[in-house]
């Protein structure tokens, strides 16, 4: 029989999730597949999204949703309570933060090869992805990577104001519809802020967020790329070195000698924080994360941490850049352009303020100018605000 310490725990969370706003990942997920991984950044809402889905489909399976983080696991494993749950008619297993379990995925490996007919779903940091575990899910887990808000999802969480999904080609082509939000800059001054983590709702949002920082930067990366605790401590030192001088181009032998580590690791110590949420890497071919492409510039991943980081209020034009990437790159194969800032397939995209001119896509076929402080396009000028409504 499951112990009914699992049973009320996840009634006691299912009771405390709203389904008035859910996030842009579920109608993406094949929730139907047998081993399911959601990953991301630490706050951006994976445990909420599975724990909606268990709502909305609570007739339709007999569900269990557990924290492998618990205490309860101190004394007992997921195959056991895997066991149990489909001796009593279980069929979907919910495993919330995983990657806290050691050996994850040996046990998953086990569970889901011992109940074919067991479906299993499981959170986990961004990182796991990047590492091979002890035992190989790459033939059997499909993988989906969550972000934070896009400024469209935090207009309706936080001010109940709707707006669709636009393609990026609507975007370019100013076919959004201002009906519903006929001013938006100052909301989304407000979104740059503090708009982008779900958890800002809840207060001391500054506070958070440092320890999202701290944790990632100093804990995770750390343990599960088998790094010494020192080693953690280099991260952020290298993280306070890209948010000096960030988007800036990695000079990897100077950032070597000021860490004291071999140039060498640099390449992974950036890999590392880019799928932990820390930064974003901007390169120079097509082919995401595990690309050969050249790194051309490195971002802080988010302007809410750029504004955290003291960054924001000194240089604008950083923070004008780090939206555009962070938002396109969820829907957009972006990489940098020799002309101009960005190349997103057949579009060239130079990003500036509202006096900003078009010199520098002057026969450029499809270059456009991305603006910000202004409300509505014109020709080939794109207001930057309108690329938060991609997802």
């Amino acid at each position: 029989m499951i112990d009914t310490i699992l049973t009320d725990y996840m009634n006691e969370q299912l009771a405390l999730t709203s389904l008035d706003f859910v996030r842009y990942k579920h109608e993406t997920i094949d929730w139907s597949l047998r081993l399911v991984g959601l990953v991301g950044p630490r706050g951006v809402g994976k445990s909420t999204l599975v724990l909606q889905h268990i709502l909305t489909t609570k007739s339709q399976q007999q569900a269990l949703y557990i924290s492998a983080e618990g205490s309860y696991f101190a004394q007992h494993t997921l195959a056991e309570v895997a066991s149990v749950f489909v001796k009593e008619g279980g069929t979907h297993l919910y495993i919330d933060e995983i990657h806290k379990y050691p050996n994850w995925s040996v046990e998953v490996k086990e569970i889901y090869d011992a109940h074919p007919a067991l479906h299993i779903v499981f959170t986990g940091l961004s990182v796991l992805d990047l590492l091979s575990g002890q035992a190989d899910l790459s033939r059997r887990a499909v993988l989906y990577t969550m972000q934070g808000l896009s400024f469209r999802e935090y207009l309706e969480m936080f001010h109940n104001i709707k707006l669709p999904v636009y393609s990026l080609d609507e975007v370019v082509a100013n076919r959004v519809d201002l009906s519903t939000l006929p001013h938006p800059l100052p909301l989304f001054r407000e979104y740059l802020r503090h708009g982008y983590y779900p958890f800002s709702k809840e207060g001391a949002f500054l506070s958070r967020l440092d320890q999202v920082v701290t944790q990632t930067l100093e804990m995770d990366i750390p343990q599960y790329a088998s790094m010494s605790v020192s080693t953690g401590r280099k991260l952020r030192r290298l993280m306070a070195i890209v948010a000096k001088s960030a988007p800036f181009k990695p000079d990897y032998s100077s950032i070597a000698n000021a860490l004291g580590v071999s140039r060498n690791v640099l390449p992974d110590y950036f890999l590392y924080m880019e799928k932990a949420g820390m930064i974003g890497q901007l390169r120079n071919e097509t082919g995401g994360l595990r690309s050969l492409g050249k790194v051309e510039k490195v971002f802080v991943d988010n302007t809410n941490m750029m504004y955290a980081l003291g960054l924001a209020e000194t240089n604008t034009g950083n923070l004008r850049e780090t939206f555009f990437y962070n938002q396109t790159r969820v829907v957009c194969d972006v990489i940098s352009s020799k002309v101009s800032d960005f190349v997103i397939g057949e579009y060239t995209f130079e990003v500036g303020g509202k006096s900003k001119s078009g010199a520098q896509i002057e026969g450029v076929a499809n270059g456009h100018i991305v603006k910000d402080d202004i409300e509505q396009g014109f020709g080939r000028v794109v207001p930057l605000w309108t690329f938060g409504l991609l997802y």
